[in-house]
């Protein structure tokens, strides 16, 4: 299982909406409006990083307002 921060920036004021359809996004176990320079964070899991790749890609890239993202993969040290 892999287990990935990802940092979304939003059009002006999409950043509820896009938190709200984020969260319905099969694999997505948080997504939350945050402050500072990315306006929401999505908390994802998938079987392996090809699958978190087309989470992102495929389904979240995919939600009207999202103008980018960055995916932080977890690790353990």
């Amino acid at each position: 299982m892999v287990s990935a921060y990802i940092l979304i920036q939003t059009e002006l004021g999409a950043a509820a909406e896009v938190a709200e359809a984020a969260a319905q996004v099969p694999g997505v176990t948080a997504a939350d409006d945050v402050t500072g320079p990315y306006d929401v964070i999505v908390q994802a899991q998938a079987a392996n990083v090809d699958e978190l790749g087309k989470l992102v890609v495929s389904a979240l890239q995919a939600i009207p307002g999202i103008t980018r993202t960055l995916t932080c993969p977890v690790i353990k040290l």
